[in-house]
């Protein structure tokens, strides 16, 4: 045989030949044209993920390709509308001369559930009132019901709704032991059937915490509200975790259980964290019509002496306040129960009255649920300097009892629940006061939602402080009014007593505010309200001012910004209020 031999270009002028022979079937090709004809009910399922109508499909030369695309595409058709419950449709796929393919599709009638059974294994299985309620409390969650339409997303939703629901307490390690849906194309029926393992009831342990290098070991026992031995419960590991997360000392926390059934008799508690950063540094600005521009700094040390002590001191600037404070929050002795102590120096210039007050106290706060109690011991001396009238200063040792419910669904952006607040708090003269006197305060907001959207805000205020006479009596057991987050209309704590040329605070209190919120836009609303209030110094005497207006609100991450414009029926005049819409 003779070797063949060529010169470079012509080896190169084959090889382009023969490719272009081999592609050139593939760009003869087509692409494959399919207009649908279906009911409104499927058209969007079989546009979405049907591949023949996406437009990524060319049409085939072989006869015998044609026909297999014609049958793959039928299979997929046929499984997408099995998934919405329609198992007996009727498609076909064809082609007419020089015209697109047309997919019509006849999905039949949709499948109803007409049977469902639901079965227990484990120790949810065995005898007894408990365990029979609480199978029937499963039963009765199951989120298909006979009579409504099969959908397969449905049937894993309610499948995984089970598990979850029977897992998230004592069973822990509770799995799927069988499902199985039967259908029956010609009734247009499916029979649901699921069979779950419980496994056994887990109950805690001992709490086992990691990631701590510079905190106290025993920081994340002292949050914990978990008792060893108890059944376990997911709601009240994540009341845990959101506990520890809210430590200002923590910058991450997960809470989590080994669903090991070997484990089930004390399973321990596993408590990952990062510790967040020790010491930071603050400054800040904002202004209200209440006290004017602010301007303000803020040390925070939540971690001093290495002992998870909570330091915040700081300096408030207001054109109308100055403040000086240090305080120190320790770790939880127990659940839920914390001591704190601190120091404050301030001036304020209101209405008239001059007030210097340094004080120095110490309270223990508890926090259960949503209330919250505290007992706090406050030693002040107070400088007051009414303008036209008597200066004077007094020394006063005084305690305080305050409890709060926030019962909100929001704590920042409330649109439905109540907050109350109940204070009691006094002081005596064998305690350095000028005069015995015991103070009585409530509070009570409610937010009622109205449609979708709009939100009806309720309030109102009680104050009472029992002396013979205000004097005597630190002017923060006393009374006064007016402004933002009280009787708009007024000015900042301008309704109480006349004294001088100032006014000051006085025995009694009354508020009353009613508020409709139309949220037009997820972050923008408008405001219409009323409010009536007093503050007086006689019973009496008592005379509820009136102001009315309207005013705007924005969603802030801060919570709802409120810029109102109102009047005031006794002064006669407007006057416009901007401050946080909310005050807890």
């Amino acid at each position: 045989m003779l070797p063949i031999t060529a010169s470079p270009e012509r080896w190169w002028a084959w090889l382009l030949a023969v490719l272009l022979l081999t592609a050139w079937p593939a760009a003869a090709q087509q692409p494959l044209r399919v207009e649908l004809e279906a009911p409104d009910s499927v058209r969007a399922l079989l546009q979405r993920h049907l591949r023949i109508l996406r437009g990524d499909v060319s049409v085939p030369e072989a006869a015998v390709d044609r026909s297999a695309m014609v049958r793959r595409a039928r299979r997929e058709a046929a499984g997408l509308l099995a998934t919405e419950g329609y198992f007996s449709p009727e498609i076909s796929l064809r082609r007419r001369a020089d015209e697109p393919w047309r997919l019509t599709v006849e999905p039949g009638p949709r499948a109803r559930i007409s049977a469902v059974s639901i079965e227990f294994a484990g120790a949810l299985a065995a005898d007894g009132e408990a365990h029979a309620a609480r199978r029937e409390a499963l039963r009765a969650q199951w989120g298909l019901a006979v009579g409504q339409p099969f959908r397969q997303a449905a049937w894993d939703g309610a499948k995984a709704a089970l598990l979850d629901t029977l897992g998230a307490r004592d069973y822990a390690a509770a799995r799927l032991l069988s499902s199985r849906a039967e259908v029956d194309p010609q009734a247009a029926t499916v029979v649901l059937s699921v069979e779950v393992d419980s496994g056994p009831p887990f109950f805690l342990g001992e709490v086992h915490g990691s990631g701590l290098s510079r905190l106290p070991e025993d920081l994340i026992s002292r949050y914990s509200t978990l008792r060893i031995g108890e059944r376990y419960d997911r709601e009240r590991l994540l009341a845990f975790q959101s506990a520890l997360q809210a430590a200002p000392q923590f910058g991450s926390v997960t809470v989590s259980i080994d669903p090991d059934p070997a484990l089930a008799a004390a399973v321990p508690v596993q408590v990952e964290v990062s510790e967040a950063q020790s010491r930071q540094l603050g400054f800040g600005g904002g202004y209200s019509t209440n006290t004017g521009y602010r301007v303000e700094f803020n040390y925070r040390d939540v971690n001093l002496r290495q002992r998870a002590w909570e330091l915040s001191t700081g300096v408030r600037l207001e054109q109308r306040r100055q403040s000086a404070y240090a305080d120190i929050f320790l770790p939880p002795e127990a659940a839920g129960q914390r001591y704190s102590f601190g120091v404050l120096a301030e001036h304020t210039d209101v209405q008239g009255l001059r007030l210097g007050t340094q004080a120095v106290g110490g309270a223990l706060t508890r926090s259960r649920g949503n209330i919250e109690t505290q007992i706090a011991l406050r030693l002040q001396q107070e400088r007051r300097h009414p303008e036209g009238g008597e200066r004077s200063s007094a020394s006063t040792l005084s305690a305080n009892w305050t409890w709060v419910q926030r019962a909100v669904d929001d704590l920042l952006d409330p649109r439905r629940g109540h907050v109350l607040e109940f204070q009691l708090g006094g002081g005596t003269r064998l305690a350095l006061a000028g005069q015995d006197f015991v103070r009585l305060y409530g509070r009570a907001v409610r937010y009622q939602p109205v449609g979708s959207r709009d939100v009806l805000v309720l309030r109102g205020e009680l104050g009472a402080t029992l002396a013979p006479e205000r004097k005597g009596v630190p002017q923060d057991f006393l009374f006064r009014t007016g402004g933002a987050q009280s009787v708009r209309g007024y000015a900042y704590q301008s309704l109480g007593v006349s004294e001088g040329e100032a006014v000051v605070g006085g025995r009694y209190l009354a508020v009353a505010s009613a508020e409709y919120v139309h949220w037009f836009l997820p972050q923008w609303g408008v405001a219409t309200f009323v409010d009536a209030g007093d503050a007086n110094d006689d019973r009496r005497a008592f005379d509820l001012k009136l102001g009315y207006g309207v005013g705007a609100r924005w969603a802030s991450p801060a919570g709802p910004l409120a810029l109102d414009l109102a009047w005031g029926r006794e002064t006669r005049s407007l006057r416009l209020h901007f401050g946080i819409a909310i005050a807890f």
